[in-house]
Parts: C-alpha cells; structure tokens; sequence
C-alpha cells in the first residue's frame, strides 16, 4: 500500500484499501494531526515577539563615560506601593537599570536613591511639597527631579496616581537610554490627550492565529483559542510597550466587526485580556457591530448584515434595540469594570448602519452612547463614509455627512476622523472636518500600517508626515489653530479627546521584531510620542528610537536619522507626487495601477493631469475655510505639493523649480527612486557596525524597495506618456 503526501492542509489522502482497517487508519491519522498541530504551535511560539525587540532591550551602555556616570548617580530603588501597577513599575526600573548598568546582586550603588511613588503613598514626596505640582498635572502626569533631602540626593518619580508613576518610570528610563545628564534633571509632563489609542484591524477566524485586515506584520497578537486561560507573555510586552510611550487604550477588533466579539464567549476572553493590560494602564475598546441586535445571518456573504441577537430590526430609536445595547452593555462592564467603550464603522463599505431606518451617523451614535453612559464609557463613530451616487467627488464625502449633524451627538462621542478626506494615501491636505464641527468633538485617525506605502517591505517613516499634519493650520479659530490644538481640545474644549493609530504590529514570520519592518516599529514609537504630545518633532522622535533600539554610535545615529527624515517624501515621489493620489491596484494597494484610476481619481490627457476641486470644478476647496479655499484655489498660490489634488494642470504650467509640469512630474519620480537608491548606499556603509542578521535584513528590504520604486516610477510614467504624447526614456 501506498500514500501520497499532499500538503499542510489535506495531510495526506487515504489509500481505498480493504486490507487496511479504518481503526487503523483513524490511529494513524489522529497521530499525524498531532504532530502537525505540534510542529505548527512550536514553528508558531518560536515566532512570538518580545519586548527586548524593541525599544525595550536594556542594552548595557557601551559608552564608558556616561555609563560611569549613572554608576555614581544611581543609588537604591524605593517604589513606595504593592498594587500591580506598582510591581509592574518596581520590575521594569530594576530591569532597565539593571541592564542599561550591567547590575549584579554584588554591584555596588549610586549616591542617590530613586524614590518612586504617589503623593499619599512616599512620605519623601510629601516632606518634598510636590502636592500642589502634581494636582495640576492631572492622574497620569508625572515629575522627575533630582533634588536634595535632608542632605542627600534623591531623584524622584511622583505623580498623583499609580499611572502617573507608571509614565514616569518609563520616562525615566528612556532618559538613560538617550544617554540624558540625569544631574539637575528635571522633567514635568502631562498627556494632552485622554485617550491615546491603537485600532488593531484583527479578525476572528476559527484558528488559533487570527488575520489582520492590512496587517503586514503577520497574524494577530491575541490567541483567542487559548483565552481566557492561558495568558501568554507577549501580552504584558505588549503592554508595556504601549505604556513606555503613554499609549493608553487599544482596540482589539477590526472595524469590520464580526458580531461574535460581543457574544459571552468572547467577552470572557476580551476580559483576559483586560486584565493583562490593566497594570500598564491600558484600557480595552471593541468594534461593535450595529447590527449586532439581529440574528445571525444565513449566508456567509451576508455576515455584515447579521448579528448575534433575536430582534428584528436594529432601529436606533427602538425601545427594544435600546434596551438590547442596555444590557449587552451591562453584561461588558460587569466583566471588564475599566471598558473604554465601542468603536463603529457604520454605513460604510457595505457595513450595516442606522441609514438603513432612514437614521442618522448622530441617531446611530447616540443609541449606543447611551448604552454606555451610566459606565462612564464612550462611542468612537468613524467617519470614513462615501457614496458615489450622492457626491461627484468622492473627498467630499465625510464632510457633506458630519458637518450638518454637529451638535447633536451626545457627549460621550467622538467623531473619528482619518487625517486626509480620501484613503490614508502618501499625502493627502488635511480633512476639512477638522475646526468645521466645534460642538463635537474630532478623533484624529493616522494609519500606522503601511497599506498604500509599500506595506512591510517599505522603509518610509511616517513622524514628519503626521508632524506636518497636526501642525497644519485650519484657520477656524483665528491663526493658529492647527489640527494638534484642535484634537487635544484647547479649540472647542471638547469633553474627550482621542488619537488613534492602525496598527502595525503582528505575530509574523521570522526574523522577530513586531512588525514585519524592523523600522515599522519607529512608526509605532513615534505615533505614541505625537500621542502623548502632538507638538512633538519628528527628528527628535527618530533620534530617540534610534538611540533606543540601534547601536550607540554617532555614525550610525546620523546616518539611520538621515536615511528616515528623507524617507517619507521619497516614498511620496515614487508613489504619487504633486497631489497624485490613489494610483495603486486595488485589494493589496501596493503594485501602481494607474490606467485603472484613472478618470476617476484623476484625470490625464494631451492636455494636462489632475484633479479640478476649485470652484469652477467639484468645488470641494469650498469646505475649508475661505483663508484655506481662497490661497487654494488658484493655481499660483496653491502648495505643489498639493496642486494635481485641486487642479487640472496644463501640460505648460510652470513649477517652481523654473520646469514644466511634465519635466518636473518626471524629476519627481526620479529623485523618489534615487534617495532610496542612496538609502541602500548609507545603510551598507554600516555593515561593521550592525549586528550581521539585522544589517542584512534591512539590506535585502532596501533593495526590494529600490526595484519597487523604479517599477512604480517606470509604469506610471510610461502610462502618462502614453496619455499625454510627451516622450519618456527610462
């Protein structure tokens, strides 16, 4: 008898034999899937990240001098507190510094002892008279000082709650990471920002390693399978990555939310999770399903359309669908008494919503905001919405929706908002929700995975994009009020505040680093930092997880912070300049596709390229404000960066640099290409310096990114040649 092996998935086929009993051949089979599933969970565990992958390896200082220094400095650690949190804060200071030192048992300490503690709990901080301080940094601000008492020095780490204490023990270590003079230190700090959040896109599949919608990374952090009960390490990582950088909330579920996450089930292991994550101070949020009231569908294409419940409907202004989300939220917090609350995609992409009971996205929210008010819980409602069969102009979508329904949200929700009006593209102008509804409050959405920037293969740090975009002025309140002012609340004083990031990370293949691109995890680092503080600056970002995460060395800290800075507008010369947007194929997004764009997101003849949205076109420049529209509309004083978004340009048009519109479009594919060529060029002059795995991973991901990019450059230029009669040679 014979067996032929077919693969992973059928194991092998049966041979029909009479001779062969079927007990036999059960056995068999029962032993083979064992050593399957065996050799998949260990292939699998073997993959699992850690979080001396990233930021948080506590390296030994190589730098004798400065490590000398903190030898001296750095005396006993007294975390005054046994909560959780407070042991969660006691291990991670003796980790760090232990490490960064090279600490033993025998090794001998530093003249100041690290005092670490709340006001009521550290009799030192109280003798010291910090109260008044901390009360007006609010729970989760901290100080760091290095002071005198009675005598002696003492640094100290104080806040008015745990996770003040937990920030600034973080902080603290990232100070000795960035080699920081810790003599007369002196940090005061507080969010500006309440909820600071990642949005995972993971789905629930029936297997144990879930999918990510636009995760490059790999499969889902979260082992559903195995939760509640097993609780693997990677989830306190996890979290302690989020704290390091003050994030404070994530959602575990994609906003195509399958309703089953709702389910008891589920929420038994959604609380697991909870848990873990509690002593960093992180708090869970799910996508919910607004159809989720409603039996389950009978066919699998109609997933979106079922629910979880018996009722038949899902009318917001139902007694019955209120008192359903009543309970449903009822039963949630009775789990997971710290539940931040829902994130809903609603009437979008074909996701069910109130429009289907001629409601409103406000009718909608309110439903369930007042399902979570009396736990003190918010709505998070996305305004990623367009209709083709309403608007001529996709991009004026959002803003046709919201903007007339401000004010009547409850106060409970916010409105979430991606930082462009179209898709997340390389660049886009800020959306002009933004400063347009002063009575609701506006989440700002970035998207930290790199769907239409060359996904996990791409090296494009994303710090001077979101720089520029929360420094983007809108001009609702007067000069200066930008989009960071906006969000944080010191516009319109909103009553939450939110900022929230798609992440990027993932259980993927070896090697380990979280996500996928050893420096996809800048991106994470920098979107917590501009979190925690939207005035920050994108070089400083960079430099701070370089020091953290690279070598210390001067050469390589200049030549990977020149190669980053630059990276973004490369990927944006390559990919869609001058206002060019959406050029991609669909479903990956990643290969240029532009004969199928085109006449729908632009247009391109013998006559010019672009987009006409000034008054004479679709007339989206009208949702700005008029010191936005009036510099916009024109074809002179519009940014270039932005002219194809606005305008239908002449072939004849002069740019700024003294070219024509098709030689300067050309030049900027060009350079696109050619600083990533010199990326690949800076990057192997540090052969010597890295670590011969990671130089040669990133070394490899460089070059697939220079073929891609003068791919990219090639079959877009070609085609606009072909469009417009100007001759290109490659």
């Amino acid at each position: 008898m014979k067996c032929k092996i077919l693969d992973k998935m059928s194991l092998f086929s049966l041979c029909h034999q009479s001779i062969v009993s079927l007990r036999f051949m059960v056995i068999i089979l029962l032993f083979i899937v064992m050593l399957m599933q065996l050799f998949s969970k260990t292939a699998i565990a073997d993959q699992i990240p850690k979080a001396e992958d990233l930021w948080l390896k506590y390296d030994k200082i190589t730098d004798e001098s400065k490590k000398n220094d903190y030898e001296l400095a750095l005396g006993e650690i007294h975390v005054n507190g046994n909560s959780k949190m407070m042991k969660a804060v006691r291990d991670e200071l003796e980790l760090g510094i232990n490490g960064l030192l090279g600490r033993t048992e025998d090794s001998q300490v530093g003249n100041a002892d690290i005092i670490v503690g709340t006001h009521k709990s550290s009799d030192i901080i109280r003798d010291l008279k910090l109260e008044n301080e901390l009360k007006k940094l609010g729970n989760e601000g901290f100080i760091i000082r290095e002071t005198d008492y009675n005598g002696k020095p003492v640094i100290v780490i104080a806040s008015k709650s745990e996770v003040g204490v937990l920030y600034g023990a973080f902080r603290f270590l990232r100070e000795l990471q960035t080699y920081t003079s810790i003599y007369q230190l002196n940090v005061i700090e507080s969010p500006k920002i309440e909820y600071r959040m990642l949005n995972h896109w993971d789905n629930i599949v029936p297997t144990q390693y879930g999918t990510v919608e636009r995760g490059y990374s790999g499969r889902t952090l979260w082992i559903w399978d195995e939760l509640p009960g097993r609780r693997r390490d990677h989830y306190r990582d996890y979290a302690r990555a989020m704290a390091s950088v003050g994030l404070n909330s994530v959602v575990l579920n994609n906003v195509n939310s399958e309703p089953k996450i709702l389910t008891t089930e589920y929420l038994d292991k959604v609380a697991g999770l909870a848990d873990e994550f509690r002593p960093y101070g992180i708090r869970v949020f799910l996508s919910a399903s607004f159809a989720a009231p409603l039996p389950p569908a009978d066919r699998p294409r109609f997933k979106r359309w079922g629910g979880i419940g018996d009722l038949d409907t899902a009318d917001p202004l139902d007694p019955q669908v209120q008192k359903w989300w009543q309970n449903k939220a009822d039963e949630i917090y009775n789990l997971i008494p710290d539940f931040g609350g829902f994130l809903v995609k609603a009437d979008s992409e074909g996701t069910f919503g109130p429009n289907a009971y001629d409601r409103s996205h406000a009718e909608g929210a309110n439903l369930l905001a007042d399902a979570l008010a009396p736990h003190r819980g918010i709505v998070i409602w996305r305004a990623f919405v367009y209709d083709s069969d309403i608007y001529d102009d996709r991009v004026k979508a959002a803003y046709g929706e919201f903007k007339p329904l401000d004010g009547e949200f409850r106060d409970n929700v916010v409105v979430q908002v991606k930082n462009g009006p179209l898709d997340f593209q390389p660049r886009e102008p800020v959306h002009p929700l933004f400063g347009a509804m002063p009575n609701t409050p506006l989440s700002m959405e970035f998207q930290i995975t790199q769907e239409y920037l060359g996904h996990n293969i791409h090296l494009v740090y994303l710090g001077p994009m979101w720089e520029k975009i929360l420094n983007f002025d809108t001009y609702y309140d007067g000069k200066g009020t930008t989009v960071a002012r906006i969000i944080d609340g010191s516009v319109h004083n909103y009553d939450h505040t939110v900022i929230a990031g798609v992440s990027n990370v993932g259980i993927g293949p070896r090697p380990v680093n979280w996500t996928g691109h050893p420096f996809g995890q800048a991106n994470w680092y920098a979107f917590g930092r501009f979190a925690w503080n939207p005035n920050l600056d994108s070089e400083k970002i960079a430099r701070e997880w370089i020091r953290m995460t690279w070598p210390s060395d001067s050469i390589v800290e200049e030549t990977i912070v020149d190669i980053m800075m630059g990276s973004w507008q490369a990927a944006v010369n390559y990919k869609a300049p001058l206002g060019l947007n959406f050029t991609v194929e669909g479903g990956p997004h990643y290969d240029p596709a532009p004969a199928k764009r085109d006449g729908n997101y632009w247009f391109i003849n013998e006559k010019g390229i672009g987009f006409d949205r000034t008054s004479e076109g679709s007339n989206a420049i009208s949702q700005y404000h008029t010191v936005i529209s009036d510099k916009f509309n024109h074809i002179h004083s519009v940014p270039e960066d932005y002219l194809l978004w606005f305008h239908f340009v002449p072939w004849s048009h002069e740019m700024e640099s003294g070219r024509l519109l098709w030689d300067e479009l050309v030049y900027r594919y060009n350079s696109g290409v050619e600083y990533v060529n010199s990326m690949l060029s800076n990057w192997e002059k540090l052969e010597s310096h890295i670590e011969p795995t990671k130089f040669r991973h990133v070394q490899w991901l460089l070059t697939e990114q220079l073929d891609h990019a003068g791919y990219y450059r090639d079959v877009s230029i070609n085609y606009f040649s072909e469009q417009s009669g100007f001759s290109y040679k490659q």
